[in-house]
C-alpha cells in the first residue's frame, strides 16, 4: 500500500511517498522514513493522519497522509493578547 509522510514548517513542506506492506502501522512508517529521511524526525512531538492524532500503534490504509507534527512554536493566549494589544495601538 502507498501513503505520504508529510512534515511542514513556517514557508516549506516536504513530503515523501511510502510503499509499506498491508496492515503496516504508524511505527512501521516511521521506521521506513528514518532509513530514507532521518533528518525529518528531528523534532517530531506526534503524529496525525488526515488532522488526526494517532498513536504509533495506529493501522494505516492505503492513501492515507501521516503528518508529522512538530510542537508549537508559540503559546496562542500569548500570540493573541499580542495582537489584540497591537490593534488597538497600546
Amino acid at each position: 500500500m502507498g501513503i505520504r509522510a508529510v512534515r511542514a514548517w513556517p514557508g516549506r513542506h516536504e513530503d515523501w511517498a511510502l510503499q509499506l506492506q498491508d496492515g503496516a502501522c504508524v511505527a512501521d512508517a516511521l521506521a521506513m522514513l528514518r532509513q530514507l529521511a532521518p533528518a525529518a524526525l528531528e523534532g517530531i512531538a506526534g503524529q496525525a493522519v488526515y488532522g488526526v492524532r494517532v498513536q504509533p500503534d495506529a493501522r494505516l490504509r492505503d492513501g492515507d497522509r501521516l503528518e508529522l507534527l512538530t510542537g508549537l512554536q508559540a503559546d496562542p493566549k500569548d500570540a493573541r493578547r499580542r495582537r489584540a494589544a497591537a490593534s488597538r495601538g497600546a
